[in-house]
C-alpha cells in the first residue's frame, strides 16, 4: 500500500498530510521539527532506523526543484513497508540495514518556496508580494516559476543557516 502520491504538485499543506499519514501506518518512524521558515512553517526531521551509522537527507533547498520533496516521502515509505514486511529495498534487507543505519530526512528545506512556485501561496499574501519584488530585478528568470531562493529570495547555501534553531 502507497501511501505517498507523486502524482500531484507537492507543498507544504501535502507533505503535512502525508507525514501524518505515515506516522499512523509507520508508529516506529520519529517525527520532529527543527526549526521554521520565514512565514512560520515547521521544518520537519523523519528518522528511519536505529543502527550506530547515521546518515542524512534533504530536499527542497530550490523551490523550483520540489520534486525532491515527494522523492524522499516516497523512500521513506517504501523503506517503512519494507522494514515491516521483512522484505528487501534496492536489493538490500531493509530489517538489516535499518538495524545498521540511522537515516534522518528533512523533505521540505524550503517550504515557503515550494508553496510559491507550486501555486499554494496565495498572490495577494505578503510572501508572495515580497518575492515578487526581489524577483522584478531578475527579468530574465521566470516568476514565479524560477524561484529558487526563500521567500526572503535567500538562495541556500550549505554554510548558511537555513532555519531558527529551536
Amino acid at each position: 500500500m502507497s501511501i505517498i502520491s507523486t502524482n500531484v504538485p507537492y507543498n507544504s499543506s501535502v507533505l503535512e498530510r502525508n507525514l501524518k499519514n505515515l506516522l499512523q501506518v509507520y508508529p516506529f518512524l520519529k517525527s520532529s521539527i527543527i526549526g521554521y521558515s520565514v512565514l512560520g512553517k515547521p521544518l520537519y526531521v523523519i528518522t528511519i532506523g536505529n543502527g550506530l551509522k547515521e546518515v542524512f537527507y534533504s530536499g527542497s533547498f530550490h523551490a523550483n526543484e520540489w520534486i525532491t520533496s515527494p522523492v524522499l516521502m516516497k523512500f521513506i515509505d517504501e523503506a517503512s513497508s519494507a522494514y515491516v514486511y521483512d522484505s528487501n529495498l534496492l536489493g538490500f534487507s531493509a530489517r538489516e540495514l535499518l538495524n545498521n543505519v540511522t537515516i534522518h530526512l528533512c523533505p521540505m528545506v524550503n517550504p515557503d518556496g515550494v508553496d510559491l512556485v507550486t501555486g499554494f501561496l496565495s498572490n495577494n499574501s505578503s510572501g508572495y508580494r515580497i518575492a515578487e519584488k526581489i524577483a522584478s530585478s531578475y527579468a530574465t528568470i521566470p516568476f514565479p516559476d524560477g524561484w529558487k531562493a526563500n521567500i526572503n529570495g535567500v538562495d541556500f547555501k550549505i554554510y548558511q543557516p537555513v532555519c531558527k534553531v529551536l
